[in-house]
């Protein structure tokens, strides 16, 4: 990382922190709500952030539900390439989808919907999982003159991961949070999802370094 790079160049991206993804929701990560305070507390150090919103139709593809005899966290063949299908979660304007309340989201300057298409998922907040249609963040970013990307959120192994892959892959530094972050962990997915990102040169930290 540059260490002359100036705060007007760095932006805190909060990934996916909405009530479903938090204990009691549909998809509930582990400790999910736990990340809440770390990231609040993030969120006083950085002039920029942006925050990400999963934001599903009902009946969306990537929900088991719409694969009759398919359970949840089973793999399936898409024309992407292999889903992990899910419970129903993020529906548009549910309470599952909407962002944690205790998180200030009116400082966010942008919130990006992702997975709003009925028929692909979308983990990165950069491209959908067809890795080929653009969410508009990159672009975004370059337009802002952003260089460095700190991201936090959930899930570790899945959107955090992918998010940040996807900054490299676009040319931004990525910082990942790890304090401000949680897992599913599905098969060992959390494991590999951190060698992945170490292999992207993607820089894994705590939120107080």
């Amino acid at each position: 990382m540059d260490p002359l790079a100036s705060p007007e160049h760095e932006l805190l991206l909060v990934i996916d922190v909405q009530n479903d993804f938090c204990p009691g929701g549909a998809l509930a990560v582990p400790d999910g709500d736990a990340v809440v305070p770390v990231i609040a507390a993030a969120m006083t150090r950085f002039a920029q952030v942006a925050f990400t919103q999963d934001w599903h139709p009902p009946g969306h593809r990537s929900f088991a539900s719409a694969h009759p005899g398919r359970s949840p966290y089973e793999r399936m063949p898409f024309p992407y390439g292999e889903q992990t299908l899910w419970p129903d979660h993020c529906v548009q304007g549910t309470e599952g989808a909407a962002l944690h309340p205790g998180l200030d989201s009116a400082r966010a300057e942008l919130v990006i919907r992702k997975g709003f298409r009925p028929a692909i998922d979308s983990y990165s907040a950069f491209f959908e999982n067809d890795r080929s249609t653009p969410t508009g963040l990159g672009g975004y970013l370059r337009e802002r003159g952003i260089r460095r990307v700190v991201l936090c959120g959930l899930a570790t192994d899945f959107c955090v991961a992918y998010s940040a892959i996807d900054a490299r892959r676009q040319g931004f530094e990525a910082v990942v949070l790890l304090e401000a972050c949680r897992a599913i962990d599905l098969d060992g997915s959390l494991a590999a999802a951190l060698a992945a990102m170490h292999e992207a040169g993607v820089v894994l930290r705590d939120p107080a370094r």
